[in-house]
């Protein structure tokens, strides 16, 4: 197993760098910076020359076939004809492609489809050992850190080839709907990427979701899409989102077979009738030098490729592996903080307590800017955090300790303003507790049973009980970890190692990884609203983050359709680089 070990051990703690109002890390930049310089070399270096005798005129599909019958009434054959006209056999498979197709930047769509599938196929082989195997074994943490190289390299070279496609306006020639499409994919591919880290189980994706929950409540959709219910997001990650994109990325090849790759831009004449003909001429087949095109060799070399890059990656650099965060744990590492903050879950003070829908009817974490989707989803994952993380797990274990069985008895029975004074004098003195051979000492005071209930919760989550029994509280297999994750969140342990990993909001969190890996950069446009001087102080930031970048995603979407903005291509002409042999004089 040691042959799978990285040649870098990126776990290491991170380097960061300051700009104004935000931090981000080394790591993060390097991909931007990588990615940048693959584009400007994509742009600059020479694409390798055809034959001369591949310079030939190619006839017209058009003007060669034969005619079909339309007549026919049996719906079979009017599909087979409608999708023969459509596309038709020479444009699903073409053997050539006009000669103007000759740049590095038509490259980067065959390597984002290689590299979305060599990320199924190791997500597949991730699959067969189930859903630990990778932090089990090293032969699957190999294996999951080929499925991570995998993705890393789909997201840029697909970021890549939006960036080219953008430039050479390829929505022009009645192709909007292919640029539509090939953005969707983009948006259906983060989504995707969201739920894999989701999926990782460990502590970077316990922060992920714990901080994404909010945006998602906000929303009122956590009852069917809750991040920290790992099984549910490990479905989204492998069934649901997958068919989304592979749907979405299907219909846009089939767009780009069906209506050809846009032709190079050419200035527009100012009559407005002559203006009209040339955006006609956009849309219509290629009529010019062509060049040989073996579709299927391309794809198998850039696949080959991509292979090698993700293996050599994985072999050099493996895969964060920082450890899920447990009650456990944490419990063991920091137990005053644990007792203070079980403390306020009896008390009804902490977060949860006060949350708000989906979970209670508080409105410490209420958004709504005109209408509040939170309200209208109401309650449906209900917590009452005295009850649910702290006087439950302690009933269970109550039997066999006649101390804890009195202390429970007792605090049940008393009245809700004897239990606030108990509650408040006991938040007082817990600050003050030290510990001696492992048992928590705490100053007297008017707390009644309260100190043994929170001496007794320590032990049972030193145990490892509180874990287990959050957990068994679920029917049938326990993957929701909204309790206990939630319990954690409350604490002063979990956010202060999210610092020490620099994922915490301030300094772009949800787009950083543990140690000196790159996290999600693709996330920035959401996670910029979170930096932004007065939009991070809003009580209703998730829900403006959210909604400025679904504006921002609309506005993506439809460039084909605004005029100016989809003009801008033809102003800077960067299309001159791309097409530099179709611009070139003609002796």
């Amino acid at each position: 197993m040691k042959y799978f070990a990285s040649v870098f051990n990126l776990n290491h703690p991170g380097h960061y760098l300051n700009w104004s109002f935000f931090t981000i890390s080394v790591a993060n930049l390097i991909i931007i910076f990588v990615m940048v310089i693959i584009f400007g070399l994509a742009l600059l270096l020479p694409f390798p020359k055809a034959k001369k005798d591949d310079l030939e005129e190619e006839r017209s599909y058009y003007q060669t076939k034969k005619p079909l019958a339309d007549n026919n009434p049996m719906w079979t054959a009017r599909l087979r004809n409608f999708a023969l006209r459509v596309l038709p056999p020479d444009k699903l498979l073409p053997d050539r492609q006009p000669a103007y197709v000759s740049s590095w930047i038509y490259i980067f769509g065959v390597a984002t489809l290689a590299s979305l599938l060599m990320a199924i196929i190791s997500g597949m082989i991730i699959a067969l050992g189930g859903p630990s195997w990778w932090h089990e074994n090293s032969v699957g943490h190999f294996f999951n850190s080929m499925h991570l190289w995998s993705v890393e390299l789909f997201m840029a070279f697909m970021v890549i080839h939006l960036w080219g496609k953008f430039w050479m306006a390829a929505w022009r020639g009645n192709r909007k709907l292919t640029w539509m499409t090939g953005v969707l994919a983009f948006m259906a591919s983060i989504l995707e990427c969201f739920t894999g880290y989701l999926s990782q189980q460990n502590f970077d994706s316990q922060w992920i979701a714990t901080n994404g929950k909010d945006a998602i409540n906000a929303l009122g959709i956590g009852n069917f899409f809750n991040l920290m219910n790992f099984g549910q997001m490990l479905m989204w990650h492998i069934v649901l989102i997958p068919l989304l994109l592979i749907t979405l990325v299907g219909a846009h090849i089939l767009l780009v077979r069906a209506k050809g790759v846009s032709h190079p831009i050419e200035k527009l004449p100012k009559d407005k009738k002559m203006r009209k003909l040339a955006h006609l001429a956009e849309a219509m087949p290629w009529r010019g030098p062509t060049k040989r095109y073996d579709i299927l060799k391309e794809a198998t070399m850039a696949s080959v490729v991509v292979l090698l890059l993700v293996i050599g990656l994985t072999l050099m650099l493996s895969s964060p592996d920082a450890p899920p965060v447990t009650i456990a744990s944490w419990a063991k590492v920091a137990p005053a903080d644990f007792m203070a903050t079980a403390a306020s879950e009896l008390a009804g003070t902490s977060a949860t307590a006060n949350y708000g829908p989906p979970y209670n009817h508080g409105t410490a974490y209420l958004q709504g800017i005109g209408v509040s989707w939170q309200m209208l989803a109401g309650v449906h994952q209900p917590i009452n955090t005295a009850v649910t993380l702290v006087l439950s797990p302690l009933s269970k274990s109550a039997n066999d300790n006649p101390t804890l069985k009195n202390a429970l008895s007792k605090y049940n029975m008393a009245t809700k303003a004897q239990k606030a004074t108990w509650n408040l004098a006991y938040a007082k003195v817990i600050k003050k507790v030290v510990f001696s051979s492992g048992v928590p000492i705490i100053p007297k005071a008017n707390d009644g049973p309260i100190p043994t209930l929170i001496s007794s919760e320590l032990i049972l989550a030193q145990s490892g009980a509180i874990d287990a029994d959050l957990l068994a509280q679920q029917p049938f297999y326990g993957t929701n970890y909204t309790k206990p994750l939630l319990f954690m969140e409350d604490g002063n342990y979990f956010s202060s190692l999210a610092t020490k990993f620099h994922l915490y909001g301030t300094q772009w969190g949800v787009m950083n990884e543990t140690g000196q890996y790159p996290g999600q950069p693709w996330l920035w446009l959401y996670t910029l609203w979170y930096q932004v001087p007065g939009l991070k102080s809003s009580t209703n930031v998730d829900l403006i983050a959210v909604y400025l970048t679904g504006l921002a995603t609309v506005f993506l979407l439809m460039v084909p359709f605004i005029p100016g903005i989809r003009d801008i291509p033809r102003h800077v002409p960067i299309y001159k680089l791309i097409w530099r042999d179709y611009y070139k004089p003609k002796n």
